[in-house]
């Protein structure tokens, strides 16, 4: 029987990228079910007074019950966003709140970009952000506290979840150039509204370099918790041949330490 990893995702934008990625890994032999709850969003606004309302515990707490029903054995908040623009302290709180809400291990997509930049030893990132510039700039100082060298940042501008959604192929190589740098060895993407499952390969070769996307960390993310690994090239460097980096996660959050091992 397969693994299940659950995840809370806000409002509806890439949600289908989970399938996508629960098929792609199928397909090269890891068998793992990626069931999503999604939450109440509230206002769909890339600005920090909504986001920190988006991420609060309440909204979390909300789809526990619905995941852990489909067997989920550890729990994933997939939104960038809405966990690093609570800082280094407050996302290890809402990590460690939701794993004790749910019984299980569990993370966010910020800690799961702090993970994968260790795994990779990548030791200059760029950030490529849809988000506002001021919103871009959280997830910088994220990745400063996690021991991890920001060379450049690049925000979008795009407020909402709902219209990042609608971009494409064209929309998310665009961003991919315009938001790298030739100091950095892997390019951050770090909003989980981007559909970017269908084009990892291509990222990484257009660039010349890993890419690091949201929904794909997420899902890492969640095998890293059960201590699963996987190899899948079509999922970009970040599942071709490189293990998890580091133990499982089960206190819910790993402190900087950790992360610098």
């Amino acid at each position: 029987m397969a693994d299940t990893v659950g995840f809370l995702y806000p409002g509806h934008s890439a949600e289908d990228d989970y399938p996508r990625l629960e098929a792609i890994l199928g397909e090269a032999g890891t068998a793992v079910r990626l069931p999503l709850v999604h939450t109440d969003i509230g206002e769909d606004a890339h600005r920090v007074d909504a986001l920190l309302e988006m991420g609060s515990a309440a909204r979390l707490a909300a789809g526990v019950a619905e995941l852990r029903e489909r067997g989920a054995r550890a729990v994933v908040w997939a939104c960038t966003s809405a966990s690093f623009v609570f800082g280094w302290e407050g996302a290890r709180r809402q990590a460690r709140e939701l794993s004790e809400v749910a019984g299980l291990p569990a993370s966010s997509t910020s800690f799961a970009f702090a993970h994968a930049v260790r795994t990779l030893g990548a030791d200059r990132v760029a950030i490529a952000a849809t988000y506002p510039e001021d919103v871009a700039e959280h997830f910088r100082v994220f990745l400063k506290a996690a021991g991890a060298e920001v060379v450049s940042v690049r925000g979008a501008g795009i407020i909402t979840a709902a219209e990042v959604g609608t971009w494409g192929r064209a929309e998310v190589l665009a961003l991919a150039r315009a938001g790298d740098h030739p100091d950095a060895a892997a390019v951050l993407l770090p909003d989980t509204a981007l559909h970017t499952a269908a084009w990892l390969p291509e990222l990484e070769a257009e660039l010349g370099k890993p890419v690091l996307t949201a929904n794909q960390v997420t899902v890492w993310e969640g095998l890293r918790l059960l201590g699963r690994t996987a190899y899948c090239p079509a999922l970009g460097a970040l599942f071709a041949g490189r293990a998890p980096g580091g133990r499982p996660d089960h206190s819910g959050h790993s402190d900087r330490a950790d992360l610098r091992e």
